[in-house]
């Protein structure tokens, strides 16, 4: 399971966008291992625009969808807060996406500088696509 972040899928629809990106999303997207969360698909459907959001949610609507119930957001605030501790600062939304990915054991396939600063404070796992942007599965 791989949870895509929201600058990913900001990467992948952005007509020049990185083609790793877009490969390795195709790729995960065949072998069935992309998911998708409620914090990015809002987080993305927010700023897309309104001519192109059917073509997008087209897209988010083939994907597992990694529900949530109440619980998610304590969690959420405990891990907010641990990254404080340690001094690192991230986005709420970043904090969110990243409980979620631990609660589930997946990872996480983000273009974004957070998820990088929070992998070792939180041992989260994070996605690096292989050659060819096909899906590496995980050796562990």
């Amino acid at each position: 399971m791989v949870l895509l972040d929201t600058s990913i899928w900001v990467e992948f629809f952005r007509h020049k966008g990185s083609a790793e990106i877009k490969l390795a999303v195709r790729g995960l997207i065949e072998e069935f291992e992309a998911y998708l969360c409620g914090p990015t698909e809002m987080e993305f459907l927010g700023g897309v625009l309104p001519k192109e959001r059917e073509q997008v949610q087209a897209w988010l609507n083939i994907l597992p969808y990694i529900r949530n119930d109440q619980h998610l957001w304590r969690k959420a605030a405990s891990t907010f807060s641990l990254l404080r501790q340690h001094g690192l600062t991230v986005p709420w939304n970043d904090a969110l996406i990243a409980t979620i990915a631990l609660g589930q054991g997946c990872r996480i396939y983000a273009a974004d500088k957070h998820f990088t600063a929070m992998a070792p404070l939180l041992g989260l796992r994070l996605y690096e696509p292989g050659y060819g942007g096909k899906f590496t599965p995980e050796t562990e």
